[in-house]
């Protein structure tokens, strides 16, 4: 039976207002199909959020307030049309692949209870989310103790992954899917899991890692510090992007 990294992956990702799942608001989105290492079809969205855009996270991605407004989508189509592609995919049997994958599946759970939309559960017909396969999570487990920053950026700088531009989201979607497919090329361990027990994996080194990582932040000083342990999900708040490893 072929090995996961080399059937249909997904990549996703999105560029935002800013660094919490349940607060900030999607900006730009990307869904790549990716089939044996070769994109099939790209998929890009620019929304208006519908409030102003901080300068810190325009200097990131990009896009302004002015231009989000002027040029974007209203910001409930986009997603809702994000929700159904990442869905159609699923039912497909493809596998989503996302760089940090609880803030992004996170952040788009939270736009579609804010406008009132099916969710992602909801459009599976109340199945879980899934699979889901975020290359962040794995390089974490498999690679653990290695030094240095964990972004996008950094990683496929590990894994020999050419990132054309970086916050862009699909150039990171993208990168996310090669990354995922070098990891699988250079831990068999990890090609030889089927996507659900992957996912299901993943969810344990997540939990581990927060609960590792979380404890380190209160030796360090910060005795409130609390790291969610939710994976590919999470409870919304306070989570947020771990810092020096975002997309």
């Amino acid at each position: 039976m072929e090995a996961w990294h080399g059937g249909a992956l997904i990549g996703f990702d999105l560029e935002t207002t800013g660094t919490e799942p349940g607060e900030s608001r999607i900006v730009t989105a990307a869904v790549i199909e990716v089939r044996g290492g070769e994109v099939r079809d790209r998929r890009g969205w620019l929304a208006d959020p519908g409030i102003p855009i901080p300068e810190q996270a325009s200097a990131i991605h990009g896009i302004s307030t002015e231009r989000a407004a002027a040029e974007g989508r209203p910001a409930r189509e986009v997603a809702d049309e994000v929700a159904r592609a990442l869905v159609g995919h699923w039912r497909s049997g493809a596998v989503v692949v996302a760089y940090n994958a609880a803030f992004d599946l996170s952040l788009l759970t939270a736009e579609l209870v804010r406008y009132g939309l099916p969710s992602l559960a909801d459009r599976l017909g109340g199945s879980a989310t899934g699979p889901v396969i975020d290359p962040l999570t794995i390089d974490r487990a498999v690679d653990r103790y290695r030094r240095g920053k964990r972004t996008l950026e950094a990683v496929c700088g590990v894994y020999g992954v050419t990132l054309e531009a970086a916050h862009d989201a699909g150039a990171d979607a993208l990168a996310a899917v090669q990354v995922a497919r070098a990891i699988a090329v250079r831990h068999p361990e990890v090609a030889g899991m089927t996507p659900a027990d992957l996912h299901d994996r993943q969810s344990t080194w997540h939990a581990r890692w927060a609960r590792d990582f979380q404890s380190y932040l209160r030796r360090q000083g910060s005795p409130d510090a609390v790291i969610d342990p939710a994976w590919p999900l999470r409870g919304l708040v306070p989570a947020q992007r771990t810092p020096g490893e975002t997309s």
